[in-house]
């Protein structure tokens, strides 16, 4: 029976890779393990709840129709975490990264910062502003090495590039316990840099950096900007670690090309695998975050859900900012002797809704991609389609980079989401439309006069 199931599994995915692509397959599909098969329905274990989430939610339409097609009957493909693995907790794999340099032979390998054990890829939330980013994590962290190699995750404070970075960790110690990481903040590394130069041990430096480790994760790449002597030695160590196939995760506040003073070798470097941004979450992504939140710390009774939805629809900066409405808002509640209600909510939180509100009274709606594309293409004298089209005429070229860069700049649309809107352009085009523009505004007032223009019209709408 087992040899039946194993076989009916691998039948399953020769059919299903007529309709996913090969990467797909074997980064979401190939590493789950079937386990029965009965009249109705295939029973998979998959590594973890977020593979069981992810396959559910992307692949499991797909592999119903491919099932259908390979066992002649109706056939519901289910997801389910291997036993194995919901037995241990996950503190059982997790090994502290200055424990685990310790543990070779080496006892001065490099002391790194410790992992926050509450950010693995089960507490991750994960929405339309962090999908991308979210899948290229797992598959990092089920393959590292293997797959999007570097991975180079962006976006602003406190929106969860540190807590991804950290899953990554986490779900490789938990499947290889024995490897090697190095998890530290660029000026940790900028720091240690000019010690050992005025020490004389650089030598040492290069070894600990680029010998003694698996898994290389460094937060905050952008403050290398213009620090020549330190890029000169991230961009050896990058080489030798990307050389020995070792896995290089990085986050940034920005894409590589809008990091100033950021070494043109170290920008293409930083690109050779997936560069994936982080936008900030809407509304129903926020509710779903708070939700996981008074999960985790067991506060599902004490707050409740419309009190969640009122702090979601109020504070709108970043996931940082709405764990920490929860912290105050507990505390507020304690202080007063309280219950946790709406009423109560607007008044411990009132100083970060006046600010929200602040920010938007009296603001104009926000236009919509298609608005922005039609008032461009009047003004320059195309058409809506021919800005979403593939064609790279100059007299298409130039509306499209200006659509984009009001996209971007009026919108705040994540380059993924802007690429789309244009032809499924990818983030790299997007991103050199605004810096054109950008540039171009700088050097050709006519032209900045009617770019403005145009921002103005869509603006007053």
């Amino acid at each position: 029976m087992e040899q039946s199931t194993k076989e009916a599994w691998r039948r399953l995915l020769d059919e299903a890779r007529r309709e996913l692509p090969d990467a797909t397959v074997r980064t979401w599909l190939e590493p789950a393990v079937p386990i029965a098969l009965d009249d109705d329905r295939l029973i998979v274990g998959a590594p973890d709840q977020f593979a069981v989430e992810w396959n559910e939610q992307k692949h499991a339409s797909v592999l119903a129709r491919a099932a259908e097609r390979v066992f002649g009957r109706p056939t519901a493909v289910v997801f389910r975490v291997q036993e194995d693995r919901q037995q241990r907790p996950q503190m059982d794999f997790f090994v502290a990264p200055r424990e685990l340099a310790a543990s070779g032979a080496d006892k001065t390998a490099v002391l790194t910062t410790p992992l926050n054990e509450r950010y693995t890829f089960h507490s991750f939330v994960i929405g339309k502003s962090n999908e991308l980013a979210a899948a290229a994590a797992h598959a990092v962290g089920e393959a590292p090495g293997k797959t999007y190699n570097p991975l180079f995750i962006y976006g602003a404070t406190g929106l969860g590039k540190t807590h991804l970075m950290q899953a990554i960790a986490h779900a490789v110690l938990e499947k290889y316990p024995g490897t090697r990481v190095h998890y530290f903040g660029a000026e940790q590394f900028i720091n240690e840099v000019i010690e050992s130069i005025h020490a004389r041990t650089m030598s040492e430096f290069r070894r600990r950096y680029r010998n003694d480790v698996d898994l290389f994760l460094v937060d905050d790449v952008h403050f290398l900007e213009g620090k020549e002597m330190t890029q000169e030695e991230f961009f050896h160590t990058f080489n030798a670690l990307f050389e020995g196939h070792k896995q290089i995760v990085l986050t940034s506040d920005r894409p590589p090309k809008e990091i100033p003073g950021l070494e043109d070798r170290l920008i293409s470097r930083f690109e050779w695998g997936l560069v994936a941004d982080i936008g900030h979450p809407d509304l129903e992504h926020r509710i779903a975050i708070l939700r996981k939140k008074a999960e985790q710390d067991h506060l599902e009774l004490t707050i409740p859900d419309d009190v969640l939805r009122f702090i979601a629809e109020h504070v709108r900066t970043s996931v940082r900012e709405l764990e920490g409405c929860i912290i105050k808002l507990l505390l507020f509640a304690s202080l007063k002797n309280r219950e946790v209600t709406i009423e109560l909510a607007r008044e411990a939180l009132s100083d970060k809704i006046r600010q929200e509100d602040a920010s938007s009274y009296g603001a104009q709606p926000t236009p919509s991609i298609d608005r922005v594309q039609e008032v461009v293409a009047r003004r320059w004298g195309v058409t809506p389609e021919g800005l979403r089209s593939k064609a790279r005429t100059k007299t298409l070229t130039i509306p499209r980079q200006i659509a984009m860069y009001l996209a971007r700049d009026m919108l705040g649309m994540q380059l993924v989401e802007i690429g789309q809107a244009f032809g499924g352009r990818d983030h790299s085009t997007v991103i050199h439309s605004v810096d054109k523009v950008e540039r171009q505004m700088v050097r050709d007032r006519t032209f900045k006069e009617r770019v403005e223009m145009a921002r103005q019209e869509l603006s007053a709408l």
